[in-house]
């Protein structure tokens, strides 16, 4: 039996703790939140601490504000927990690097909550590029956008300190995760960050970030904005042989569209793929997290790796993160004002 702990039981929380408590294997110890609990089926800590602390626990669940990510893990990894957090990782890639060293010190197993990997259409495009049957991925694109009202601004999100970051953190880092997962890494980034509408000090409200790969050559663009008005998520890979193109994600708020995946083979000869060659997939559940809960409760049951949301793979997105803020262009960076102002 796995014993759990949960810091945090406010939205993630509780899903997190239904989802881990729907296993044979877990046992949920108690729970804390910042906020007073009431009516809870479990006990309540007084202090995040006391099931950091506490020796009959086996495992945290951390679904906390941003800025409390790193100093809850390195301390749970340090009285011998296992460990699944949310996203981001931490504020810094530094910060990562140093809780990956803890866990591999340790032997502990950690992972990160970025479910997108565990929804049904995802998984699908995974299987299609690794059977090679497409050929390798020439380029992707991402479109990620939400809107918020003002009571956003009465969150931690919207503070610079607290959050880490905007839109990029909250939402965006999703998508280039799903890049990385389904891609690889880049090495090359240029990016617009900016706060067009809601003028958030230190944080910005849209990303507009083209990366590459200079070994293989893959390009990926990214679109991550809460000005969208009308939620919305859409993925494309394109291959050597063929596409996928994601609209749509199952989410527990319904308000993303269906989760529809399109795949078809490319024409060797004109005219292109049509509407006939495509085959289309509807995937009606969103068993993300289960399926996240699943992996990280049979990596500490069997003492197997964390393949999916492990700190390389957290690693890998902050650095990316980092990539897209130090290539933040300005207005006078734009070839266009350049040009403009030679003539």
């Amino acid at each position: 039996m796995i014993k759990f702990g949960f810091i945090g039981y406010g939205k993630m929380g509780k899903i997190r703790a239904r989802a881990f408590g729907k296993f044979a294997d877990v046992s949920v110890e108690g729970v804390y939140d910042v906020k007073e609990i009431k009516d809870s089926e479990y006990k309540v800590f007084n202090d995040p601490y006391e099931i950091i602390n506490d020796k009959s626990i086996d495992a945290v669940s951390i679904s906390v504000p941003n800025y409390y990510n790193f100093e809850y893990t390195m301390a749970a990894l340090n009285q011998g927990k296992h460990v699944f957090c949310e996203k981001p990782p931490a504020f810094t890639s530094q910060q990562v690097k140093e809780i990956r060293a803890k866990e591999l010190e340790t032997g502990l197993k950690l992972m990160y909550g970025f479910n997108h990997r565990h929804h049904g259409a995802v998984m699908k495009m995974k299987t299609v590029i690794d059977s090679g049957e497409y050929g390798k991925v020439l380029w992707m694109r991402g479109r990620y956008g939400k809107s918020v009202d003002e009571t956003y601004f009465d969150d931690w999100r919207s503070k610079k300190d607290l959050a880490g970051g905007g839109i990029l953190f909250d939402q965006g880092i999703h998508m280039l995760d799903l890049f990385i997962h389904l891609g690889g890494t880049f090495d090359q980034v240029h990016a617009f960050v900016s706060s067009l509408y809601w003028k958030m000090e230190g944080l910005e409200d849209n990303v507009f970030a083209i990366m590459k790969n200079s070994t293989s050559g893959m390009e990926a663009s990214l679109h991550s904005t809460m000005t969208q008005w009308r939620h919305l998520f859409s993925l494309e890979v394109f291959l050597e042989s063929g596409y996928m193109v994601l609209n749509g994600l199952k989410t527990g708020s319904g308000t993303y569209g269906d989760e529809e995946l399109t795949i078809a083979k490319n024409r060797s000869v004109a005219p292109a793929a049509t509407w006939d060659d495509e085959a289309r997939f509807r995937f009606e559940t969103d068993n993300s997290w289960n399926e996240e809960a699943e992996h990280f409760i049979n990596a500490i049951k069997n003492n197997t790796d964390v393949m999916f949301g492990n700190s390389n793979d957290a690693l890998n997105v902050m650095e990316l993160v980092e990539s897209i803020y130090a290539n933040e262009r300005h207005e006078s960076d734009h070839l266009y004002t350049k040009l403009k102002n030679i003539r």
